[in-house]
């Protein structure tokens, strides 16, 4: 059988009792507190190097701005800072403290790896001055007459090669002319009236012609009657040497051939006459004028003597 405990007195004893306890437990020394971990240990130190580390960075790139801006500063004032004597280089420019020295041309581009002597663009050749060649003076325009017998049969195809006409046989003012001649003979009509005759001592024949193709042994021709009538002609000019030949007669007149290059070129006169029948002649007109130059031919009746219609007579001309 346990033993029973004696009761407990309840009372202001009792309640000291307790009191005294609690000064006692309170009264005792505290544990010892337990170290940290090395775990927060080790953070906290990171924490610290970290900070200290951006610290010490903030303050070099400061110090290295700092001093940047300095030799900035003093590099500009070095640059243009200029010699006191200003003596010029040989190349004729004034000489510059500091100036650096640009790389020789000539330098061995071994010493330099990668970099190559600046090549400058080939100079533009000057550009070449076209002087235009001044055109030769033109040739003074030239004019010579001649006169010979008319053969008894004239090959106008052969004869104008180049052009010709013939009067007569076509009417007295429609010439028949070469066919795809070059059409520098022009008959430009003349004073009195135009009759036709087909009793002419030459003969005349053609293979080129127009309107009339062809035909041979042709005797006619026209005339105008009176002193001061006549024909006027034209060959036009292209530069070369060329011979008209005008195929003419007179019946019992004096007849006067009149040539002119343009309006102030060479001129030169003809005459024909017979007193007492009729004469015909093969007049031969060399020339050589610019190119569109007129040459102008008149053949008219000087004098008459007969009251019977002394005239001059036209048959053909032929351009060679």
């Amino acid at each position: 059988m346990a033993e029973e405990k004696p009761a407990q007195p309840v009372g202001p004893a009792s309640h000291r009792t307790r009191a005294g306890r609690r000064r006692a437990e309170s009264a005792r020394p505290s544990p010892p507190t337990a170290p940290p971990s090395a775990e927060g240990e080790t953070r906290a130190a990171a924490r610290r190097l970290a900070r200290a580390r951006r610290r010490r960075r903030t303050t070099v790139e400061a110090v290295a701005a700092l001093a940047g801006l300095l030799a900035l500063v003093g590099y500009v004032n070095w640059w243009s800072e200029p010699v006191p004597d200003d003596q010029p280089d040989p190349d004729g420019l004034p000489a510059v403290v500091g100036r650096p020295a640009l790389p020789s041309a000539t330098a061995d581009a071994d010493a330099m790896p990668g970099l190559r002597p600046r090549e400058r663009s080939p100079s533009p050749s000057p550009s070449a001055v076209v002087v235009p060649t001044p055109a030769p003076p033109a040739a003074p325009p030239t004019l010579t007459l001649g006169r010979a017998d008319i053969p008894a049969t004239v090959d106008l195809t052969e004869a104008g090669r180049r052009d010709w006409l013939h009067w007569g046989l076509g009417g007295t003012t429609s010439p028949i002319r070469k066919r795809d001649g070059s059409a520098s003979l022009r008959d430009l009509g003349g004073q009195g009236d135009r009759d036709s005759w087909d009793g002419n001592q030459e003969l005349f024949r053609w293979r080129d012609g127009a309107p009339v193709n062809s035909a041979g042994d042709v005797a006619d021709g026209v005339y105008t009657c009176g002193a001061g009538n006549g024909f006027r002609l034209a060959v036009v000019a292209d530069g070369q040497p060329r011979t008209a030949t005008v195929y003419l007669g007179v019946w019992m007149a004096r007849g006067r051939l009149d040539v002119r290059v343009g309006d102030d070129g060479p001129r030169r006169t003809l005459r024909l006459e017979e007193r007492h029948t009729s004469l015909s002649s093969g007049v031969t007109v060399r020339f050589e004028a610019p190119q569109g130059t007129r040459v102008l031919l008149t053949w008219t009746v000087e004098e008459t003597f007969t009251p019977h219609c002394g005239n001059v007579g036209l048959q053909a001309v032929a351009l060679r």
